[in-house]
């Protein structure tokens, strides 16, 4: 059976089921599975006649088989995956993976769909409740807020930067209701993040029964393994290599794809794209971490964060130890680390340029992460002369973010049906300072009645 130890190695050993309702571990540290199953070439060849969900089923297996029967595994992922994955070709060895398909046309629908019914199925077997602290950059609120809406034994307090994320963005938290609720920080994302973690680690709040469903929970990060080994299997030759580009900003995505390279996936190089937030090419060029204190505000606003937490995994799989703080206590392989990422960061002015240019040579429209991820891919390949299949994440939908698109291409993308009607729709919420006293004094006050 699989046991998940903290990055901060001064924790027990717990199940998935644990780490799942956890979020963080005690120690303040993040939890990775003691030992990552292998999955052979001739299975993952074999997947590519299998749709989307029985993808999830055989990838999420390995890790839930001791803990979750297969035909409730099977359920769960069927009815978390009822929507396509768009590969894109856009010319013989290049394509894009749209993951903006999803009930919020963001790729956090990926892991949030699956990850809230994992949760209702063990809280419903121990007829408990839970309180979820949710910190936002933008498509992470609406994704787990539409997953977990209307759960019975769940309540979700989501937490976002007050002035970036969009208008959109900013609705599809704001207008729900139910059991969700919606606080708009005065401060950043990484504000945001501070928040949550300290709630967790606050032995004052400890009667509310927090988790979360940030990628700091690795509940969140195990459905996004699957969506490289379902790109890789419906467009890779057996055995041959690949290149993924993924915009990053708190790291959850990479980290999906670095745990399926150490399952076994035939991964060249990931291409760590970023935006002006450039700690991380950064350490890989100095071999020293510097967080940025306060995070820079960019056009890819999803990607604004200054210290991303899933570092601490990345610091941990090739073999180092890095603490909440940001603080290495132990150096990793950088060799290795570089050896698997190139890693660069794109300034909003390429972004722009990015857009435009793409939609002008190939009339196919990108939002500004994809955006970001598609200049990290020309960059690489500028730099090495790549002929590899490269696959590009592109993380929302353009309609997402209609007035850059306007401003840049004079063209507003059409809305798909999700998003319709939401301008009309009338939002609730609060809002409260970075001070955490503040969203101390709240969950008391708000939560008071509960007995969780």
């Amino acid at each position: 059976m699989i046991k998940y130890y903290s990055t901060n190695h001064n924790s027990e050993l717990v199940s998935f089921k644990e780490v799942l309702l956890k979020g963080q571990a005690p120690d303040k540290g993040l939890y990775m599975p003691n030992y990552i199953p292998e999955i052979s070439l001739t299975k993952i060849k074999a997947m590519k006649e299998l749709p989307y969900w029985e993808i999830a089923f055989a990838i999420t297996k390995e890790f839930l088989k001791d803990e979750i029967p297969e035909n409730d595994l099977k359920k769960i992922t069927k009815a978390a995956y009822n929507y396509d994955v768009h590969l894109e070709e856009i010319s013989k060895k290049i394509y894009i993976m749209r993951l903006d398909q999803g009930p919020t046309v963001s790729f956090k629908d990926f892991a949030a769909g699956m990850m809230a019914k994992l949760m209702e199925y063990f809280i419903k077997k121990e007829r408990r409740d839970l309180l979820i602290l949710v910190a936002t950059s933008g498509d992470t609120g609406s994704a787990v807020a539409n997953a977990f809406l209307g759960l019975e034994n769940i309540k979700m307090v989501i937490l976002f930067p007050l002035r970036e994320v969009s208008e959109r963005q900013r609705k599809q938290m704001t207008t729900l209701g139910e059991n969700i609720i919606a606080l708009a920080v005065d401060g950043k994302f990484d504000d945001c993040q501070a928040l949550v973690k300290q709630a967790f680690s606050d032995s004052g709040l400890k009667h509310l029964n927090l988790s979360s469903a940030n990628s700091i929970n690795f509940g969140r990060l195990l459905p996004q393994v699957v969506y490289y080994f379902y790109a890789y299997s419906k467009l890779a030759k057996e055995g041959k290599e690949v290149i993924f580009s993924v915009p990053s900003g708190n790291f959850g995505n990479l980290m999906g794809g670095l745990i399926a390279k150490k399952m076994g996936l035939p991964v060249f190089k990931f291409i760590v794209a970023v935006n002006e937030n450039d700690e991380f090419p950064k350490f890989l060029e100095r071999g020293e971490y510097e967080a940025i204190k306060s995070s820079r505000n960019c056009l890819s606003n999803a990607m604004n964060v200054g210290h991303p937490s899933n570092l601490a995994r990345l610091i941990d799989l090739y073999g180092g130890q890095m603490d909440e703080n940001g603080e290495i206590n132990k150096m990793p392989d950088m060799g290795l680390i570089k050896k698997d990422i190139f890693s660069v960061s794109i300034s909003d002015e390429e972004t722009r340029a990015t857009i435009k240019n793409v939609y002008q040579k190939y009339k196919i429209i990108l939002e500004p992460h994809g955006a970001v991820g598609w200049a990290g891919l020309e960059r690489f390949s500028s730099q090495t002369k790549n002929s590899l299949l490269s696959i590009s994440l592109e993380t929302a939908h353009p309609a997402k973010f209609p007035e850059e698109l306007k401003k840049i291409l004079d063209i507003e993308p059409e809305l798909p049906e999700s998003l319709k009607g939401l301008e009309t729709k009338k939002e609730k919420f609060e809002n409260i300072s970075s001070n955490y006293k503040n969203l101390k004094q709240f969950l008391q006050k708000e939560f008071s009645e509960f007995r969780f």
